[in-house]
């Protein structure tokens, strides 16, 4: 529990022996000490309004990005020790903040976590679309913050946020070369909205480089977990045994009428993550951000095989420009295998119109690579 300071150190006032004065200089002398207060008080009063002003302002939140650089941490081989999930807790928790939005008349709920010291704040884009006003709670304050929405990110599901004030606890992103498969994590959120401290669920990295497709949202470089993840935790950190951010905590599988889902979570990879970050900084200074286009129609395979078919291929297209052919099985982008339409979709949202990808195909058994200068989206 915070506590005030103690008082300041006193001056001990040192004693002086003089002659008395005379009886002119004590009045010049009186008159001159009523002056100085009145000029002490004037100055008093006009610092407190002057004070109350810069106080006002501050309670506004910035509608520029922070200029800070992100906080990344130096790679590392792995951990050999358990994750201490209390002493990770209480490292994680202060960079942590509730994030809640007023949408139609409604209220979204969910975990935000503070990236730059002078008040920027990542949550997923589903937790704010639409929303009329925004608000965070940071851990150990009972009131709210306004804060602005800086950019979202649809497609990534991402979204900048900041709040007035200098001197918060940003937290550290670990390197995305050291998230390795088998590595202790901590899901940390507002778990349901439910009152008091963040909710914290322990698992490990089951997967890498996951992607998930629903609702013309399309996700790659996921990390699959199976640290439990429910409605509020979604924006908040996935972090290491070092308290090091991993991911973004976004989406949770589901039982469906063909599917059993148990333990499969989702975060967005801090790698998908930093670059997402940088550029929403640039659409919150005024950057248009464009998404890459391709052009072709996509169906998912149902042999078990990897690769996406070609259904159709627009006019006009950097699709059709290389030569991309009706039946066609896009198994590779960039390198990067291409195990369905959303992972193949995600890959090209994440590229910039300009942008040159080898595109990898298989068409009649036989392997050929594609040169495709994307453009930008149609809207």
């Amino acid at each position: 529990m915070a506590t005030l300071p103690p008082p300041a150190p006193g001056q001990t006032p040192v004693t002086v022996s003089a002659a008395p004065a005379p009886r002119r200089r004590r009045h010049r002398a009186a008159t001159l000490l009523v002056l100085v207060g009145i000029v002490a008080w004037l100055g008093g009063l006009g610092g407190a309004l002057f004070g109350g002003r810069i106080a006002d302002w501050l309670d506004d939140p910035p509608s520029r990005a922070s200029d800070q650089p992100l906080d990344v941490a130096a790679p590392r081989p792995g951990f050999e020790n358990r994750i201490d999930v209390a002493q990770v807790t209480a490292y994680v928790a202060p960079s942590t903040v509730t994030v809640s939005a007023d949408v139609g008349g409604g209220m979204s709920l969910g975990t935000g976590v503070i990236v730059s010291g002078d008040g920027e704040i990542l949550t997923n884009a589903h937790v704010v679309e639409g929303a009329d006003e925004v608000r965070v709670r940071l851990a150990g304050e009972s009131e709210p913050r306004e804060v602005t929405v800086l950019a979202t990110d649809r497609g990534n599901d991402l979204a900048l946020l900041r709040m007035a004030g200098d001197g918060f606890a940003a937290v550290t992103s670990a390197d995305p070369g050291s998230v390795r498969i088998g590595d202790d994590v901590m899901a940390i959120g507002f778990a349901l909205g439910l009152d008091g401290e963040p909710s914290v669920t322990l698992g490990i990295v089951s997967a890498l480089d996951r992607s998930v497709g629903q609702d013309n949202l399309f996700l790659d470089g996921l990390i699959q977990t199976d640290a439990a993840i429910s409605s509020g935790n979604s924006g908040g950190p996935l972090v290491n045994a070092a308290g090091e951010v991993v991911g973004i905590n976004t989406a949770v599988a589901r039982d469906t009428a063909v599917f059993t889902a148990t333990n499969v979570g989702f975060a967005i990879s801090v790698g998908e993550a930093l670059p997402v970050i940088e550029a929403l900084r640039e659409q919150a200074d005024g950057a248009v951000r464009e998404e890459a286009f391709l052009g072709v129609g996509l169906e998912d395979r149902r042999d078990g095989g990897q690769g996406v078919i070609v259904t159709g291929v627009e006019p006009g297209t950097p699709a059709e420009d290389v030569g991309v052919a009706l039946g066609d099985l896009i198994v590779a982008v960039d390198g990067a295998v291409t195990d369905g339409s959303s992972a193949l979709i995600a890959a090209i949202r994440d590229k910039q119109p300009g942008d040159t990808v080898t595109v990898a195909i298989i068409r009649d058994t036989e392997p050929i690579e594609l040169d495709v200068t994307l453009t930008a989206r149609p809207e």
